[in-house]
């Protein structure tokens, strides 16, 4: 059984101004007639802040990194123009010489010379990632300790002697050779110290596989076979195969350009970088 207390809340409630006011007889209210004088006039405000925006750094260290960036950017933009100059004519000089066509996309890795030799399509292609594969000998930091306590005259070298010069970067090329209707040669070869070291000389029938331009043709050319390592070619034969492609245009001169172009194409690029970099960091 309901108490009092909850019957009594279950009760709605009427206050005393609302049954008043329903018992009231309905008048009419008179339409009020605007008086200009005495609107309310709203002060106007602009659409917009005057306020000065600052943008800030994202993080503490952005400003102090914005301005190594910049440092860098114009010491390797000084310290390689006149550099940069010379490498370019003597790689123009090289390409038109051999009359070799050049395609260096801009932010791309890998660069592609092509030319016709007799009813030859020849193409060489090379990546500026391989200047990353100059290996270390952990022995010649101790070397270069011992020689500079023995003074500078020491390092000189003897009369007679040739100067010793630093090794180059292997740099690994693809090249293949085209015929009509008889499909393409895949020669893989390696520079370094101005030597050509062929490795591997394969045959197929279909140029495109010879090419493969993409990885389902890279992938399918594994499943053919590649030919015997060239270390296991007769000597002679191997050199035949060095003036095959010596006649071909890729002479010594070929071989220094293409390690001074890809030293070249990477100072273009890291100098590309750090402004990309910059200018992001800054944004």
């Amino acid at each position: 059984m309901l108490s009092l207390r909850a019957l009594t809340r279950s009760v709605p409630r009427f206050s005393r101004s609302v049954a008043r006011t329903s018992l009231r007889p309905t008048i009419l209210a008179k339409p009020a007639i605007a008086q200009p004088w005495k609107q309310a006039i709203k002060p106007a405000y602009a659409a917009f802040s005057t306020a000065s925006v600052f943008r800030e750094p994202a993080g503490e260290g952005d400003i102090e990194l914005i301005a190594k960036l910049e440092e860098e950017l114009k010491h390797e933009k000084a310290s390689g123009q006149e550099d940069a100059k010379e490498q370019q004519a003597s790689i123009d000089y090289t390409l038109e010489a051999g009359q070799w066509q050049a395609k260096d996309v801009e932010g791309e890795q890998e660069v592609v010379l092509t030319k016709t030799f007799g009813n030859e399509t020849i193409r060489v292609t090379f990546t500026v990632a391989d200047i990353n594969n100059l290996a270390e000998d952990p022995m010649d930091d101790l070397a270069d300790d011992a020689l500079a306590d023995e003074g500078d005259y020491q390092n000189k070298p003897a009369e007679g002697e040739d100067e010793i010069l630093p090794p180059t970067f292997p740099a690994r090329i693809n090249v293949t050779i085209e015929k009509p209707n008889n499909g393409a040669l895949l020669v893989q070869a390696v520079i370094q110290d101005g030597d050509l070291q062929i490795e591997e000389i394969s045959h197929f029938k279909n140029a495109e596989i010879a090419n493969a331009q993409t990885a389902e043709k890279d992938w399918s050319r594994q499943s053919f076979y590649a030919g015997p390592p060239a270390e296991n070619l007769d000597p002679e034969l191997l050199a035949f195969w060095g003036r095959y492609l010596e006649e071909r245009g890729l002479n010594l001169e070929f071989q220094n350009m293409v390690t001074d172009y890809i030293a070249f194409k990477e100072q273009k690029e890291y100098v590309r970088w750090l402004d990309n970099v910059r200018k992001f960091v800054a944004a």
